[in-house]
This record gives C-alpha cells, sequence and structure tokens, in this order.
C-alpha cells in the first residue's frame, strides 16, 4: 500500500461519496474552513496498487495545550475489510509521525469513523494509540433515515414530539424560515450565546461561524432557520447539507417561550429540506453517551442529557463510534492529556 496527497477537489469528493461511513467533517470544504481558521490541512488517499481505498484529511492543531496532528472522523475506507483497515491504519501512522516530526507536533490524535468494536479498538490499541482524555467530534451521535414519507417519519416519532410538532403547524404565531444569507449568522449568533451562557458551555465564536458559513455556501451546503413566535426569532439552526446526509451542525434557542413547540417544528423543517434536496440520512449529530435507544431517559447529569431526549424523540437510531485514539510522540504530551481531562471533568462531559 502506499499514500498520496490529493489535490483536486472533483477526486477527494467522489472517493468519499462511494464510503458509507463519513461527516461533513471530512468533505473538501471543511478543509478549506480549517484553512480558513489559519491550521494547515493535509489531505491523504491511501492506495493498493492504482485503486484508491481510503482518505483521510490531516489538520494541524496549534493551541496553549500544544501542538498535534488531528485526523477528524476517519480513515474513511471504501470497503470496510479488517486486512484493509489494519493496513490502511498502519499505512496512514507511519505518514502522519513523519509529519509530526517536521512539524513538531507533540502527539497524533485520530477521531475514528469506525465501529465501536473490540476488533476496532485492538487496531489501534495494537499500533501504540491509546485513548484520548477528550473528544474532539462526536462518538456517540444519533441518525434517522429520512428515505420513508413524511407521514411514515411522523409515525416513527415520540408520541410526545408527534403531537408537538403538530401543534406547532396548527399555532399560526410560529413562522420557519430558512436562509442562506450570511448576514443572518449574526440573529443565530445572538441566540447561539445566550444559549452558552444558560447552559454554562464555551461557545464558538462569530468569526468561526461565519467561516464555516462561507467555506459551504458556495456549494449550497448550509443553511441557516430560524423559528419565530409572533414576530420574535426564539429558536435557531445552522444545518449542514453534503453527500446525502443532513447534519444538525449547530442549535440554540430563548428560554422566553419554552412551552412553544418553536424549537421541534424547526427540527421537522430541516428534515424536510434534507429531504427534498435528496438525503438519505438526517444526522443529529452528538448526543449523552449515558441515554440509551431502550430506555430514551436519563437521570445524568451530563450536559447534553435534555438535548439528547430532544433529539431521540424524532425517531433513529445511535452510532457508536470508536473513541477519540492519541499517539503520543513528545513527553510533553502527558501535560496536554492532564490539562484535557481536568477540563472533562469540569465540564461533566
Amino acid at each position: 500500500m502506499s499514500i498520496k496527497e490529493i489535490t483536486n477537489k472533483e477526486i477527494w469528493e467522489n472517493f468519499l461519496s462511494a464510503c458509507a461511513e463519513k461527516t461533513f467533517v471530512n468533505s473538501w470544504n471543511w478543509g478549506e474552513f480549517q484553512k480558513k481558521e489559519g491550521e494547515r490541512v493535509w489531505r491523504f488517499g491511501v492506495f493498493d496498487g492504482e485503486n484508491q481505498i481510503a482518505s483521510a484529511s490531516v489538520v494541524k492543531i496549534e493551541a496553549k495545550r500544544g501542538t498535534f496532528l488531528f485526523v477528524p472522523h476517519g480513515p474513511n475506507i471504501r470497503k470496510q475489510k479488517t486486512e484493509n483497515k489494519e493496513q490502511v491504519l498502519q499505512v496512514l501512522l507511519e505518514k502522519l509521525k513523519e509529519i509530526a516530526k517536521k512539524e513538531k507536533a507533540g502527539f497524533i490524535r485520530i477521531s475514528p469513523i469506525w465501529e465501536r468494536t473490540e476488533e476496532n479498538i485492538a487496531f489501534f490499541k495494537d499500533l501504540g494509540f491509546r485513548k484520548a482524555p477528550i473528544h474532539m467530534h462526536p462518538e456517540v451521535t444519533w441518525e434517522l433515515d429520512i428515505a420513508p414519507s413524511e407521514d411514515e417519519l411522523l409515525m416513527g416519532m415520540r408520541k410526545t414530539t408527534r403531537y408537538l410538532v403538530r401543534q406547532a403547524q396548527k399555532n399560526s404565531d410560529i413562522k420557519i424560515t430558512q436562509s442562506q444569507d450570511i448576514k443572518d449568522l449574526d440573529i443565530f449568533n445572538k441566540i447561539y450565546q445566550a444559549t452558552a451562557y444558560r447552559h454554562h458551555f464555551f461557545p464558538f465564536s462569530l468569526n468561526y461561524l461565519q467561516n464555516q458559513f462561507s467555506s459551504f455556501s458556495p456549494d449550497n451546503q448550509i443553511s441557516i432557520f430560524l423559528g419565530k413566535y409572533k414576530g420574535e426569532i426564539v429558536s435557531a439552526a445552522v444545518i449542514v447539507f453534503w453527500q446525502n446526509s443532513g447534519f444538525y451542525h449547530h442549535g440554540a434557542s430563548l428560554p422566553k417561550y419554552n412551552k412553544i413547540p418553536v424549537s421541534y417544528l424547526l427540527q421537522w423543517e430541516a428534515i424536510k429540506e434534507a429531504k427534498r434536496r435528496g438525503c438519505q440520512v438526517y444526522n443529529f449529530w452528538g448526543i449523552a453517551p449515558e441515554i440509551t435507544q431502550e430506555s430514551q431517559t436519563s437521570k445524568s447529569r451530563h450536559p447534553w442529557a435534555g438535548l439528547s431526549l430532544f433529539k431521540m424523540g424524532f425517531g433513529g437510531k445511535r452510532k457508536e463510534y470508536v473513541k477519540t485514539q492519541d499517539f503520543p510522540i513528545s513527553p510533553f504530551y502527558w501535560l496536554t492529556y492532564v490539562f484535557e481531562k481536568l477540563r472533562r471533568i469540569k465540564r461533566r462531559l
């Protein structure tokens, strides 16, 4: 097997279109967004002879806690054969160690897109990886198959969720609008910042949101959904549409009218828009790991518990990926490890 850098957007996107496991952070446009954020990006293909069998984007992250190489939701493999996965990981690791040395990176971090099985975990462990103290992208997600009709999707919802969606549809004071205007991120950001303050999480900056939006908007892959009640915007979301999937990436709401089901109708309208675009899957992004599909209840103090129950109410299934993996390069990695572990405990994640 060999590994080569890919510099052509069409080749990159075409390969990913044949991969079953992928998210928008694997896309060419996500890499362009990372560049706008000042990060260095490499895009690699792993080849068996002349045939490409895997891809992996690599981002150099320079943070106060240390410099490291990061592979978001990868590597992506066309055919998930055991022998392919093991060899792909070996080839990729050797290339990443080479880059890490040149870039003075303290460690390598991979957020795998592989199902959380003992076999897949063993591939990383056998190569010297260890479980990271924090995650970078969701390790537990909630996905909904949206190929069925709208009526079937409604019937697949939790009874309470379906009732609230229908009540919102009947309420003339609730209006949901969709926008591709980057200026409307200012509106989203006001609600988003208020949500972050209320729920005690560290929000992304407006500049970050604008860079992300401007990276996906030329290909019509991103939309802002705004939910109004009596003319006041009280709920908002940023949805990414990429390769037959819609992704609920950012969400926010105000508590002023929390008994009015604006967010339920907003989410339903986003799902319907994904269907109109020909998407087969709607990805609700991360959920709290403690909440199971069987119970769909949790007494956990996890900060995502309530949001997770909201997402799961629309129907779907839970997906778990191998936990984020680190490959230490420098002894200074352990300073980063302790710092990140303490931060995770503080945030109750």
